[in-house]
């Protein structure tokens, strides 16, 4: 790949509403598949096309950022910008100006787990001189961002501006910007990226789209695919890129598994985490330091860090 971006803003100031009560304590981003945080997938995955530089904004729960992430990922800083106000998309790339530099730059949801061949985005951004390039996809959410085949262009994001006769794709959340973009952002403002991108295909100006659609692409926004990615994970599917760990395991070295307890289908039992003696448990998650009670049983449940479960359980937040 002759093209490089060495910087990515990974968003991760997210309220998590359709996975409450599991992002009570932990931003969305931050929800663990197999004990390892969710957002270091993205990290992972940038790191693989030479992304060396991670800036990440917060606003729910911003002292888990320090807690579990801290300054660091390896070798790689994480420059931390706090939201007061949660800014929206716009809002928040403005506020991180100043961090992701002068050149182009990647955004990367910090909520979406993907393996995805971000060289091809990179080099058509640069070819295309493009003041922003969306990695789209054909399926696997809702179809809202229309693409001419010919140009590569995208022509209109949710029939804001009409609809047109291209296909339309889903938008993965994963683009580059140039810093040209910034002069088209509201400063101060609370303010979401796709008006911004409207104003700009009405302008003429080139907002580009690539439709990728090998590699995998998962949005973990309800509990169900939450439970689902850790199932096809455990089902042997792996990443192409390298992990900061291995992974995935089923069991934290760090867990205590009691006399006689059993765990049945896809289970994770997280760092300090105890399962009582005599307890089964299917197709459940345990997150950091979450104790199960001496001959409990629970079946697809998911229970939090510190939390405690006891008695017969299925398809319970706790």
């Amino acid at each position: 790949m002759s093209a490089k971006i060495g910087t990515a803003f990974v968003l991760g100031a997210g309220l998590g509403t359709r996975l409450r009560p599991l992002t009570a304590e932990r931003p969305k981003p931050l929800v663990p598949v197999f004990h390892k945080p969710l957002i270091t997938f993205a990290f992972d995955h940038l790191r693989a096309f030479g992304v060396d530089n991670f800036v990440v904004n917060t606003h729910h729960r911003p002292e888990a950022y320090a807690r579990l992430l801290g300054a660091n990922y390896g070798e790689n800083p994480i420059h931390y910008r706090h939201e007061s106000v949660l800014l929206d998309t716009a809002g928040g790339l403005a506020n991180v100006r100043d961090l992701v530099g002068d050149e182009p730059f990647l955004v990367h949801n910090g909520d979406v787990l993907a393996d995805l061949p971000l060289e091809r985005l990179i080099e058509r951004h640069f070819a295309e001189d493009n003041v922003a390039t969306l990695l789209l996809r054909s399926a696997g959410g809702p179809a809202q961002v229309q693409c001419d085949p010919q140009s590569g262009l995208i022509t209109d994001i949710r029939a804001r501006l009409g609809g047109r006769n291209e296909p339309a794709y889903l938008f993965t959340g994963i683009y580059v910007l140039s810093p040209a973009i910034f002069g088209h952002i509201p400063a101060g403002e609370i303010c979401s990226i796709i008006p911004v991108f409207l104003k700009l295909i009405q302008a003429g100006e080139r907002i580009g789209g690539i439709v990728l659609d090998d590699g995998l692409w998962f949005d973990l926004g309800t509990r169900e695919s939450y439970l689902q990615v850790h199932e096809l994970f455990a089902s042997g599917t792996a990443l192409s890129y390298p992990l900061d760990r291995p992974w995935p395991l089923a069991v934290h070295p760090g867990a205590k598994i009691g006399d006689g307890a059993v765990l049945a289908g896809v289970c994770a039992v997280g760092e300090r985490a105890e399962v009582g003696e005599g307890s089964a448990l299917t197709d459940t998650i345990l997150w950091e330091d979450a104790k199960i009670a001496s001959r409990s049983r629970l079946e697809s449940c998911i229970v939090r860090d510190g939390r405690r479960a006891e008695g017969i359980l299925r398809a319970a937040d706790i």
